[in-house]
């Protein structure tokens, strides 16, 4: 791991700083807007949100947003095991079996929405994030927080391969750890509180313009 210095953050801030500056600010305001909107929404709303975060593990987001396009809440709420494993395969998302199996099981906490909101309200956000990864199957460190993320809550890191690549670019990691153990997880999402700390701005800000540099596009 390495460590914030003003040396080291220069570049990456100076990038930041041309994309707030640039047309990139409204796509991120928006974006951002839409997530803190959340809060207002339907438990069933909710739901589909998890249902989406469970089918982006190791896989691609675009793929998950089409399935959920196509089940919505009701969907994942009701439809058998098999019929949300065909969904999947229709649209060639990987892990079918596996992730129809979570979403089912995840149904025991339906109303995502109020177990979050309490422990939220009590114990903080990285509290909410334990209990994520300790109660719905499927879900690891960076997909509980991009339920968060999604659903208003901005003080947690989404760490994927686009994240770690911007952070060894510019030399804020010595190399792409070996894996992403809780403890390597929190040491990165460290060094981008500290980021986002210089810059002002919350984590999740700070990840929509860290994921547009690596791919070009703000995607929730």
């Amino acid at each position: 791991m390495s460590r914030i210095t003003d040396r080291n953050t220069a570049g990456i801030i100076k990038e930041i700083k041309r994309l707030r500056e640039s047309p990139v600010k409204k796509l991120v305001d928006a974006r951002l807007r839409e997530f803190s909107g959340f809060k207002r929404k339907q438990p069933s709303s909710w739901f589909s949100e998890l249902c989406f975060c469970i089918l982006t593990a190791n896989s691609k987001a675009e793929t998950a947003l089409k399935i959920q396009a196509e089940l919505g809440g009701k969907g994942f709420l009701s439809l058998s095991e098999g019929e949300i494993r065909e969904a999947i395969l229709r649209n060639k998302h990987r892990f079918h079996n596996n992730k129809a199996g979570f979403i089912v099981e995840a149904r025991r906490h339906g109303n995502i929405k109020e177990a979050i909101t309490k422990i939220v309200s009590e114990d903080g956000q990285t509290a909410a994030r334990r209990w994520l990864v300790e109660n719905i199957k499927g879900l690891g460190y960076k997909e509980a927080s991009h339920f968060l993320r999604n659903t208003g809550h901005f003080n947690v890191a989404i760490i994927d391969r686009h994240i770690i690549s911007v952070l060894v670019s510019h030399k804020l990691l010595h190399s792409r750890p070996a894996d992403l153990s809780p403890k390597h997880y929190l040491a990165i999402e460290n060094i981008l509180r500290g980021i986002a700390r210089l810059m002002r701005m919350s984590l999740g800000e700070l990840d929509l313009y860290m994921w547009y540099m690596k791919t070009g596009k703000v995607l929730k």
